[in-house]
C-alpha cells in the first residue's frame, strides 16, 4: 500500500521530493462546473511558501502553480485535475554531511529502516515542502465548499509559550505569525527570534474553525468526521496532538458541564467542537493541533550513522525556526479536503 493518496470520492495523490525537479498532485473526483479561481489557489500557496518573513526559512521558491488538466475555459471538467510546482532553489550541498547519518527528530531513521534507502537532501518525501501540493488541492476543495456556504480559517493561538488571549479572525493575516490576537504577535515573534539566535527552535498550537458545515457529515464507526480530521492533521509533519472542542480539558469536567444543551434555537454551548458520534451537528467545527519545535537546528546533537556508530551532528541549511505560521494554511487545506470528501459522500447517504 502507498501512503501518497488521501480521500475517497475527493481523492488527492501527491508526488515529488523536496530537492527533485518538481512536486505535484492529481485530484480525482472534482465535480464538473466549478469556476476555478486560480488566483485563490496561488494566494493560499503564497501563504505557505518559504521565504515570506523573518521567521521562516530563507529558501526562495515562488511556488507558482501550473494546472495541467481538468479545467477548460476556467471551469472544472469533472476529469482528473493535475497541478505542478517546479523546484528552483535547492541547495542539496547543504545536506552532504547527512548522507550517512540520521537527523534527530526527523524521518531519516524510519525511512532507512523501511526502505533501505533514503533521500537525505532535505528529507525527500518527508520534507515539509510536500505540503505545498496539499495546499493547492485544499484550495480547490475550499472552492467546492464555498459553493455550499462552508468556510474555514486556521490561526496560531500559542507559539514558544506565548498564548493568545483575544481572538479577532480578521487580524490573522495582518501579522507574520498568523496570530488571532495581534496584541501578542510581537511577543510570539520575539520568542521565535530568541530561539533562532540560540540556534534553536520553538513549537506552538494552531486552532481551526469551520463555519457553515451542515449537520450530518461523517460516517459511522471507523470513518467518523473527527477521526478523519485527526488522521488528516497527524499526516502533517510536526503535528503531535489533536483535540476537538473542550478537548483534554473535558477530562476535568463533569458530564453536566461538558454536555452541550440542545434548545429549540440550537445548541447552547460547543464543548463537542461541532461533532457528536463522529457526525457534524451543524455547529462550528473547532479543533486544535499541537506542533513540535522544528527538528532541524544548528546545535550539536547526538545521533548515529547507518552502521550504528555514534556521531555528533550539526544540521546546516535553511530551516524555519518555527513551523507554526506556515503550517496554518496546511491545516486549513487538510480540513478542506476532509470536508469536501465527506460532503460528496453524504449525498449518497439517503434518498
Amino acid at each position: 500500500m502507498s501512503g501518497n493518496t488521501f480521500g475517497h470520492l475527493f481523492r488527492v495523490t501527491t508526488f515529488g521530493e523536496s530537492h527533485g525537479v518538481a512536486i505535484g498532485c492529481v485530484i480525482d473526483g472534482v465535480p464538473a462546473g466549478i469556476r476555478l479561481d486560480t488566483a485563490q489557489i496561488q494566494h493560499d500557496l503564497d501563504r505557505r511558501r518559504p521565504g515570506q518573513s523573518k521567521v521562516s526559512t530563507m529558501r526562495n521558491e515562488s511556488d507558482s502553480v501550473e494546472i495541467l488538466s481538468g479545467v477548460m475555459a476556467g471551469v472544472t471538467t469533472g476529469t482528473a485535475l493535475a497541478m505542478l510546482i517546479r523546484n528552483s532553489d535547492q541547495h542539496s550541498s547543504d545536506y552532504e554531511n547527512l548522507s550517512h547519518c540520521f537527523r534527530p527528530g526527523h524521518a531519516d531513521y524510519g525511512y532507512f529502516k523501511k526502505y533501505g534507502i533514503r533521500d537525505y537532501r532535505g528529507g525527500g518525501r518527508s520534507s515539509g515542502r510536500e505540503t505545498a501540493m496539499r495546499v493547492a488541492a485544499g484550495a480547490v476543495a475550499k472552492q467546492l465548499l464555498a459553493f455550499y456556504g462552508i468556510s474555514l480559517q486556521a490561526y496560531s493561538i500559542r507559539i514558544g509559550g506565548v498564548s493568545a488571549k483575544n481572538f479577532d479572525l480578521s487580524q490573522v493575516e495582518s501579522n507574520i505569525v498568523r496570530s488571532a490576537d495581534p496584541e501578542v504577535a510581537d511577543a510570539m515573534i520575539a520568542a521565535i527570534r530568541t530561539a533562532q539566535s540560540e540556534l534553536d527552535s520553538v513549537g506552538g498550537i494552531i486552532e481551526c474553525r469551520a463555519d457553515g458545515v451542515p449537520a450530518g457529515l461523517g460516517e459511522v464507526v471507523f470513518d467518523k468526521l473527527d477521526a478523519l480530521i485527526a488522521h488528516a492533521m497527524l499526516s502533517i509533519g510536526g503535528i503531535k496532538g489533536v483535540e476537538f472542542g473542550a478537548g483534554f480539558a473535558a477530562a476535568d469536567l463533569r458530564g453536566k458541564n461538558n454536555n452541550d444543551p440542545i434548545t429549540p434555537g440550537g445548541f447552547s454551548s460547543n464543548n463537542a467542537g461541532g461533532i457528536l458520534g463522529g457526525i457534524s451537528t451543524g455547529q462550528p467545527i473547532v479543533f486544535r493541533v499541537a506542533m513540535k519545535p522544528t527538528s532541524s537546528i544548528a546545535q550539536e546533537q547526538q545521533t548515529i550513522d547507518e552502521n550504528g556508530n555514534a556521531v555528533t551532528l550539526c544540521v546546516h541549511g535553511r530551516h524555519d525556526p518555527c513551523l507554526v505560521p506556515r503550517a496554518v494554511p496546511v491545516v486549513e487545506a487538510m480540513t478542506a479536503l476532509v470536508l469536501a470528501d465527506m460532503l460528496l459522500q453524504n449525498r449518497a447517504s439517503r434518498l
